[in-house]
C-alpha cells in the first residue's frame, strides 16, 4: 500500500466516486449494483477488501488469482482470473485508468516530498549524538537514530527514517525512503527518486505514478553517485549487509537480496530480483522483470535478459552461461585464423 508519509491520501469514497472524479463516468455501470468503498490502492498480493489494485499483464496471472483486492483493474484477457469475491473493472488500458485513479487518489501537487507543507507529520525527531553538518535540511516528520552523522548540504525529505550509526555524507538526497542501522552513504548519493515509469511510448509519453518507497536494509553501502528509485507502487529493496558501487542506477521495484555485491556503472532495470550473495561486475546491466538466483556471478558488462538460476556464471550480451560464452569465442578465432594448412 502507499505510505501515506510521503504521498498525500485524499479520502477514503467509493469507486463511483473515484471514477467520475476522475472523468471516466462511462466506466459507472460497472459499479452500480456494488460500489465498493475505497480506502487506497496496493500491489496484488498485498491489498486488502477495501483496496484497489491493477492487473495489466499475464506475469501477475498468479497474484491476481490469490488477490484479496475489493477491485482491481483488468485487461478483457485477465477477466475470468479475477477472484469471485473481488470486483473487475475491465478496460482496454488499464494502465491508463490506474494512473487516473491514482492523479486522484493521491494528486500530483502533493508529491513534491523534498518541499515543504507536511506539518501533519510534525517536527523531526533526532537522538542523541547525531551530528548534521552545514546546510543539511531536514523535513517535517523525519527520525533519524543515535550516533548518525549527516555531511554538508544533505536534504532529508519529509516522512524519511534513517537508522542508527549511519553515514550519510555530502550533497545526497534522500526522499520516500526508510534506512536501517549502519548504513552508508556516499556523497552525492539520490536515494527515492521517482522511477522511470512511462505510458504511451513515443508518441504521450504520460508519467505513471510512482508512489513506492525505498527500504535500506542494515549495513548497506551505496556508493558515490548512486541512484536508487522508489516504487512505482510498492518497495524498492536493498537487504542487509550490500554493497553497492559508484554511478549504479538501480531501478523501481528492483529486490537486491542480502550480501550482494554491485561494481561501478551497473544498472538494474525495473522489477529486476536479484536473490542473496550475488555478484555483479562493473557495467553489468539486466533488462528488467527478471530473477537471478543466489550466489549467482555476473561478469563485467553482461547484459541479463532473461530469469537465471541459483549458483549461474554469466558473460556476453546478452548474458550467458560462462563457459558457452568462452566456447563461442574460441570458435570465432579458430574461424578467423583460418585454414593455416599448406
Amino acid at each position: 500500500m502507499v505510505d501515506t508519509r510521503f504521498h498525500r491520501f485524499a479520502g477514503t469514497a467509493t469507486l463511483g466516486a473515484i471514477l467520475n472524479a476522475a472523468g471516466r463516468s462511462e466506466l459507472l455501470p460497472l459499479v452500480a449494483k456494488d460500489d465498493p468503498v475505497i480506502s487506497g490502492v496496493a500491489e496484488l498480493d498485498l491489498a486488502g477488501q477495501d483496496e484497489l489494485a491493477l492487473a495489466a499483464h499475464t506475469d501477475y496471472l498468479d497474484a491476481l488469482r490469490e488477490t484479496t483486492a475489493g477491485a482491481v483493474i483488468v485487461s478483457q484477457a485477465l477477466r475470468d482470473a479475477v477472484p469471485a469475491g473481488t470486483m473487475a473493472i475491465v478496460v482496454d488500458k488499464p494502465h491508463h485508468l490506474f494512473a487516473d485513479i491514482l492523479d486522484q487518489l493521491y494528486p500530483s501537487n502533493t508529491r513534491s516530498v523534498i518541499s515543504a507543507g507536511r506539518d501533519d507529520l510534525g517536527a523531526p525527531i533526532l537522538e542523541r549524538d547525531v551530528i548534521l553538518g552545514s546546510n543539511v535540511v531536514v523535513g517535517a516528520g523525519v527520525e533519524i537514530g543515535r550516533g548518525t552523522i549527516i555531511g554538508a548540504n544533505t536534504v532529508i525529505g519529509a516522512g524519511v527514517t534513517i537508522g542508527r550509526n549511519c553515514i550519510i555524507a555530502a550533497n545526497c538526497t534522500i526522499e520516500c525512503a526508510h534506512i536501517g542501522n549502519d548504513v552508508v552513504i556516499h556523497s552525492g548519493v539520490r536515494i527515492g527518486t521517482e522511477g522511470f515509469g512511462w505510458l504511451d511510448f513515443g508518441t504521450a509519453n504520460r508519467k505513471l505514478p510512482q508512489l513506492g518507497r525505498v527500504l535500506l536494509q542494515d549495513r548497506v553501502e551505496v556508493g558515490a553517485n548512486s541512484t536508487i528509485d522508489r516504487g512505482a507502487l510498492g518497495d524498492t529493496m536493498v537487504g542487509e549487509g550490500t554493497k553497492i558501487d559508484n554511478l549504479v542506477q538501480i531501478g523501481h521495484n528492483c529486490r537486491i537480496g542480502r550480501n550482494c555485491i554491485i561494481a561501478a556503472m551497473s544498472g538494474l532495470a525495473g522489477s529486476t530480483i536479484v536473490e542473496d550473495s550475488v555478484l555483479m561486475g562493473g557495467g553489468a546491466g539486466t533488462s528488467g522483470h527478471l530473477t537471478i538466483g543466489a550466489g549467482s556471478v555476473i561478469h563485467g558488462r553482461a547484459a541479463v535478459t532473461k530469469d537465471w538460476p541459483a549458483g549461474s556464471k554469466l558473460a556476453g550480451a546478452p548474458a550467458q552461461d560462462i563457459r558457452d560464452f568462452w566456447r563461442e569465442i574460441a570458435t570465432m578465432r579458430k574461424l578467423s585464423k583460418g585454414d593455416k594448412r599448406g
